[in-house]
């Protein structure tokens, strides 16, 4: 950890210097603004009067081309993202638009999330109805790597489990019948992470970050990230009136055809299932291999997902009965 506090601090040197030189700002106020779940950092420019935020991301570990690509393809679409204003890929930074101090997760409650969750999913059905886009799939081989994350970092390294054969066959099983049900789906553009941490409060609202990842892929994958939020979770009633509501809308708009509510509630929530393992498998990871350990206290709320929607489809029970037995391990090492 020593050697990469070193390499970030003449990274922010070299920003220091960058800022006057190429993006022609000087005499400026920075402070962090936040740091993602990857090498990227943000930091909050203030300068006469106005506020920017510079994005620094290795290049190393790091590829900018897609932030600014997609950026402008949000844009386009007219959902309010950050945008690009200064860009040097060669170095890794650039300098965006700031949406904000103000975000979803903080501001949610009771009195506040109808409001703010509409204006999200009107925001993601116009994403969604968009189209196809120029973006990677969001394919078999994809999702499988994703989900080895959960059997790699949580099961493995989190819980140091030795799986016996058999156990490592149901969850082969378990995957293989996860990425299908995903495969079915109607292709959308997928942003990944459209939760509680990438979405500002803002005018218009949302305001939307961390989209460099975005994919054609199921459509039902958005609004999971959305409604079972790993670091926010809602009475189960009122996810089956907001899932209700966003079916009948897709059906409106033409983005699905034919689709039954009860066939969307099936891939709402495998998806689901498939993500939150992901999920876990991340937090882990970030814990081991990032010194990230305040993830880790997310991972009971992502478990109990899996646990609790696994139960009502015949082909998960032989995997939530393995994971029901590691559920003492759950609490017990998470926290």
């Amino acid at each position: 950890m020593g050697r990469q506090r070193r390499t970030l601090d003449k990274r922010f040197e070299r920003l220091q210097l960058w800022l006057p030189e190429v993006a022609g700002i000087a005499d400026c106020d920075i402070t962090p603004a936040s740091a993602d779940a990857s090498f990227r950092r943000y930091f909050r420019i203030r300068f006469d009067g106005q506020s920017r935020i510079v994005m620094d991301a290795p290049p190393a570990q790091e590829d900018c081309h897609p932030f600014v690509q997609i950026s402008a393809l949000l844009s386009d679409i007219g959902l309010h993202v950050p945008e690009v204003l200064v860009e040097d890929l060669e170095q890794g930074f650039l300098l965006l638009t700031d949406l904000g101090e103000r975000m979803y997760l903080d501001e949610l409650n009771g009195r506040s999330v109808g409001a703010l969750y509409g204006d999200a999913m009107q925001a993601l059905l116009r994403l969604q109805a968009y189209g196809p886009a120029p973006l990677p799939a969001y394919d078999q081989d994809l999702l499988w790597r994703e989900m080895e994350l959960f059997r790699e970092w949580y099961l493995g390294r989190h819980l140091g489990l030795a799986l016996t054969p058999d156990q490592q066959a149901i969850i082969d099983q378990v995957f293989h019948f996860l990425s299908e049900s995903a495969l079915q789906q109607p292709r959308v553009i997928v942003h990944r992470d459209y939760h509680s941490r990438n979405l500002m409060v803002s005018d218009p609202n949302p305001g939307i970050l961390d989209f460099q990842d975005a994919v054609m892929g199921p459509v039902s994958y958005d609004l999971v990230s959305l409604l079972r939020d790993c670091y926010i979770a809602w009475p189960q009633q009122q996810v089956q009136h907001w899932l209700q509501d966003y079916h009948r809308q897709l059906l409106d708009r033409q983005i699905i055809d034919g689709v039954s509510l009860a066939e969307f509630q099936r891939w709402f929530d495998l998806m689901g299932i498939q993500r939150h393992l992901k999920a876990s498998g991340i937090f882990a990871r970030l814990n081991y291999r990032d010194g990230k350990p305040g993830y880790l206290a997310d991972i009971p709320r992502t478990l109990a997902y899996v646990l609790d929607v696994g139960q009502g489809y015949p082909e998960l029970q032989d995997f939530i009965r393995l994971l029901g037995e590691y559920e003492v391990m759950f609490a017990s090492r998470s926290l």
